[in-house]
Protein backbone atom coordinates (compact mmCIF):
# COMPACT_ATOMS: atom_id res chain seq x y z
CA UNK A 1 0.00 0.00 0.00
CA UNK A 2 3.29 2.88 0.84
CA UNK A 3 4.75 1.74 -2.14
CA UNK A 4 1.53 2.32 -4.28
CA UNK A 5 0.75 5.15 -2.52
CA UNK A 6 3.95 6.67 -3.53
CA UNK A 7 4.29 6.06 -7.20
CA UNK A 8 0.67 7.42 -7.60
CA UNK A 9 1.77 10.85 -5.79
CA UNK A 10 4.48 11.28 -8.18
CA UNK A 11 2.03 9.84 -11.52
CA UNK A 12 -0.07 13.07 -9.93
CA UNK A 13 2.69 15.58 -9.31
CA UNK A 14 5.54 15.15 -12.21
CA UNK A 15 4.25 16.36 -14.86
CA UNK A 16 2.65 19.60 -13.44
CA UNK A 17 5.64 21.85 -13.33
CA UNK A 18 6.31 20.85 -16.87
CA UNK A 19 3.06 21.67 -18.19
CA UNK A 20 3.02 25.02 -15.91
CA UNK A 21 5.94 25.90 -18.04
CA UNK A 22 5.07 24.62 -21.50
CA UNK A 23 1.51 26.34 -20.67
CA UNK A 24 2.47 29.67 -19.81
CA UNK A 25 5.79 30.18 -21.12
CA UNK A 26 5.69 28.01 -24.68
CA UNK A 27 2.62 27.76 -25.89
CA UNK A 28 -0.06 30.52 -24.54
CA UNK A 29 2.94 33.35 -23.07
CA UNK A 30 1.78 36.27 -22.01
CA UNK A 31 -1.94 35.47 -22.71
CA UNK A 32 -4.76 35.06 -19.83
CA UNK A 33 -5.25 31.39 -20.47
CA UNK A 34 -1.61 30.99 -20.89
CA UNK A 35 -1.39 32.32 -16.87
CA UNK A 36 -4.29 30.57 -15.76
CA UNK A 37 -2.80 27.13 -16.84
CA UNK A 38 0.59 28.06 -14.99
CA UNK A 39 -1.70 29.12 -11.87
CA UNK A 40 -3.73 26.57 -11.53
CA UNK A 41 -0.82 23.62 -12.07
CA UNK A 42 1.44 25.57 -10.02
CA UNK A 43 -1.17 25.97 -6.95
CA UNK A 44 -1.50 22.02 -7.58
CA UNK A 45 2.28 21.62 -7.21
CA UNK A 46 2.22 23.12 -3.96
CA UNK A 47 -1.38 21.89 -2.43
CA UNK A 48 -0.40 18.42 -3.04
CA UNK A 49 2.28 17.37 -1.26
CA UNK A 50 0.18 19.07 1.96
CA UNK A 51 -2.64 17.01 1.10
CA UNK A 52 -1.07 14.17 0.38
CA UNK A 53 1.11 14.24 3.70
CA UNK A 54 -1.95 14.51 5.86
CA UNK A 55 -4.97 13.11 3.81
CA UNK A 56 -3.14 10.13 2.28
CA UNK A 57 -0.61 9.16 4.53
CA UNK A 58 -1.91 10.49 7.80
CA UNK A 59 1.39 11.61 9.50
CA UNK A 60 1.98 14.62 11.64
CA UNK A 61 4.32 17.71 10.91
CA UNK A 62 7.59 17.08 12.40
CA UNK A 63 9.78 20.02 12.15
CA UNK A 64 13.83 19.21 12.75
CA UNK A 65 16.18 21.74 13.17
CA UNK A 66 19.30 21.60 10.94
CA UNK A 67 21.95 22.41 13.17
CA UNK A 68 25.26 24.63 12.63
CA UNK A 69 27.14 21.66 10.61
CA UNK A 70 23.81 21.83 8.28
CA UNK A 71 23.73 25.47 8.09
CA UNK A 72 27.80 25.45 7.58
CA UNK A 73 27.57 22.63 4.48
CA UNK A 74 24.54 24.10 2.78
CA UNK A 75 26.18 27.34 2.79
CA UNK A 76 29.77 25.82 1.44
CA UNK A 77 27.85 23.66 -1.20
CA UNK A 78 26.17 27.42 -2.44
CA UNK A 79 29.39 29.07 -2.79
CA UNK A 80 30.77 26.50 -4.63
CA UNK A 81 28.19 25.85 -6.72
CA UNK A 82 27.96 29.40 -7.45
CA UNK A 83 31.47 29.66 -8.23
CA UNK A 84 31.30 26.97 -10.57
CA UNK A 85 28.30 29.03 -12.79
CA UNK A 86 30.46 31.86 -12.98
CA UNK A 87 33.32 30.28 -14.25
CA UNK A 88 31.37 28.22 -16.88
CA UNK A 89 29.17 31.14 -17.78
CA UNK A 90 32.77 33.32 -18.22
CA UNK A 91 34.25 30.47 -19.93
CA UNK A 92 31.90 29.32 -22.02
CA UNK A 93 27.81 30.36 -21.79
CA UNK A 94 28.39 34.16 -22.36
CA UNK A 95 30.18 33.90 -25.79
CA UNK A 96 26.91 30.99 -26.47
CA UNK A 97 23.84 33.32 -25.32
CA UNK A 98 22.15 36.19 -27.65
CA UNK A 99 21.28 38.78 -25.39
CA UNK A 100 18.67 40.14 -27.74
CA UNK A 101 16.75 37.12 -27.84
CA UNK A 102 16.98 36.73 -24.38
CA UNK A 103 15.49 40.32 -23.51
CA UNK A 104 12.93 39.64 -25.98
CA UNK A 105 11.73 36.25 -24.17
CA UNK A 106 12.28 37.78 -20.67
CA UNK A 107 9.91 41.01 -22.10
CA UNK A 108 7.24 38.35 -22.87
CA UNK A 109 6.99 37.75 -19.40
CA UNK A 110 6.88 40.55 -18.03
CA UNK A 111 10.23 41.33 -16.59
CA UNK A 112 11.60 42.94 -19.40
CA UNK A 113 12.46 46.06 -16.51
CA UNK A 114 15.49 46.48 -13.91
CA UNK A 115 13.09 47.05 -11.27
CA UNK A 116 10.44 44.37 -11.93
CA UNK A 117 13.27 41.54 -12.71
CA UNK A 118 14.96 42.22 -9.26
CA UNK A 119 11.83 41.93 -7.74
CA UNK A 120 11.11 38.80 -9.28
CA UNK A 121 14.71 37.87 -8.60
CA UNK A 122 13.63 38.34 -4.88
CA UNK A 123 11.10 36.21 -5.43
CA UNK A 124 12.83 33.60 -6.86
CA UNK A 125 15.61 33.45 -4.37
CA UNK A 126 13.58 34.20 -1.07
CA UNK A 127 10.14 32.21 -1.78
CA UNK A 128 10.97 29.72 -4.84
CA UNK A 129 14.07 28.16 -3.87
CA UNK A 130 12.02 27.66 -0.40
CA UNK A 131 9.17 26.07 -2.12
CA UNK A 132 11.05 23.77 -4.87
CA UNK A 133 13.08 22.31 -1.64
CA UNK A 134 9.47 21.25 -0.67
CA UNK A 135 8.25 19.95 -3.53
CA UNK A 136 11.34 18.10 -4.48
CA UNK A 137 13.39 17.36 -1.83
CA UNK A 138 10.78 17.09 1.16
CA UNK A 139 7.79 15.38 -0.97
CA UNK A 140 9.22 13.91 -4.20
CA UNK A 141 12.23 12.75 -2.50
CA UNK A 142 10.67 11.04 0.12
CA UNK A 143 8.36 9.07 -2.14
CA UNK A 144 10.82 7.56 -4.56
CA UNK A 145 12.69 6.84 -1.69
CA UNK A 146 10.00 4.39 -0.43
CA UNK A 147 10.30 2.96 -3.39
CA UNK A 148 14.09 2.62 -3.75
CA UNK A 149 17.21 2.89 -2.05
CA UNK A 150 18.19 6.32 -0.97
CA UNK A 151 20.65 7.06 -3.82
CA UNK A 152 18.65 6.28 -6.26
CA UNK A 153 16.16 8.04 -4.75
CA UNK A 154 18.50 11.43 -5.01
CA UNK A 155 19.04 10.79 -8.58
CA UNK A 156 15.34 10.08 -9.56
CA UNK A 157 14.13 13.27 -7.61
CA UNK A 158 16.77 15.33 -9.11
CA UNK A 159 16.20 14.12 -12.67
CA UNK A 160 12.55 15.01 -11.98
CA UNK A 161 13.69 18.83 -10.66
CA UNK A 162 15.94 19.01 -13.98
CA UNK A 163 13.75 18.36 -16.83
CA UNK A 164 10.82 20.98 -16.12
CA UNK A 165 14.14 23.34 -15.98
CA UNK A 166 14.95 21.63 -19.50
CA UNK A 167 11.57 22.48 -20.74
CA UNK A 168 12.06 26.23 -20.08
CA UNK A 169 15.64 26.63 -20.70
CA UNK A 170 15.06 25.39 -24.90
CA UNK A 171 13.21 28.67 -24.79
CA UNK A 172 15.64 30.74 -24.12
CA UNK A 173 18.92 29.37 -24.91
CA UNK A 174 20.78 27.22 -27.71
CA UNK A 175 20.87 23.31 -27.39
CA UNK A 176 24.65 23.34 -25.77
CA UNK A 177 23.74 25.97 -23.28
CA UNK A 178 20.74 23.83 -22.45
CA UNK A 179 22.88 20.79 -21.91
CA UNK A 180 24.99 22.36 -19.88
CA UNK A 181 22.86 23.88 -17.62
CA UNK A 182 20.64 21.04 -17.09
CA UNK A 183 23.70 19.14 -16.07
CA UNK A 184 24.30 21.88 -13.48
CA UNK A 185 21.37 21.77 -12.22
CA UNK A 186 20.81 17.81 -12.38
CA UNK A 187 24.33 18.11 -10.15
CA UNK A 188 22.36 21.13 -7.54
CA UNK A 189 19.32 18.56 -7.49
CA UNK A 190 21.56 15.97 -6.58
CA UNK A 191 23.33 18.06 -3.95
CA UNK A 192 20.42 19.51 -2.43
CA UNK A 193 18.27 16.13 -2.17
CA UNK A 194 21.73 14.81 -0.54
CA UNK A 195 21.28 17.59 1.91
CA UNK A 196 17.41 16.79 3.02
CA UNK A 197 18.63 12.92 3.01
CA UNK A 198 21.84 13.67 5.58
CA UNK A 199 20.10 16.32 8.26
CA UNK A 200 16.31 15.58 7.44
CA UNK A 201 15.24 18.93 6.99
CA UNK A 202 15.01 20.79 3.63
CA UNK A 203 17.05 23.81 5.29
CA UNK A 204 20.62 23.09 4.72
CA UNK A 205 19.24 22.80 1.04
CA UNK A 206 17.59 25.46 0.77
CA UNK A 207 20.45 27.83 2.22
CA UNK A 208 22.44 26.59 -0.64
CA UNK A 209 19.60 26.57 -3.36
CA UNK A 210 19.16 30.22 -2.57
CA UNK A 211 23.03 31.38 -2.84
CA UNK A 212 22.90 29.29 -5.94
CA UNK A 213 20.09 31.25 -7.62
CA UNK A 214 21.45 34.66 -6.42
CA UNK A 215 24.25 33.64 -8.39
CA UNK A 216 22.13 32.97 -11.68
CA UNK A 217 20.01 36.22 -11.31
CA UNK A 218 23.23 37.86 -11.22
CA UNK A 219 24.27 36.74 -14.45
CA UNK A 220 20.80 37.31 -16.44
CA UNK A 221 20.95 40.79 -15.13
CA UNK A 222 24.12 41.29 -16.59
CA UNK A 223 23.16 39.65 -19.74
CA UNK A 224 20.03 41.85 -19.58
CA UNK A 225 21.16 45.02 -18.55
CA UNK A 226 24.38 45.64 -19.04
Amino acid sequence: MQKRNAILSLVFLLPAPSLAVWAGMIVWPDTVFGKAVFALCKVWILALPAIWFFGVERQRLLMRRPGIVGIVVGALLGLVISAMIFLGYWCLARNWIDPAVVKNLVAKVGLGRPVVYLVGAAYWVIVNALLEEYVWRWFVFRQFRTLMPAFAAVAASATGFTLHHIVAMQTYFPPHVVTIAALGIFIGGVIWSWCYWRFGTIWPGYLSHAIVDVAVFSIGYCILFR
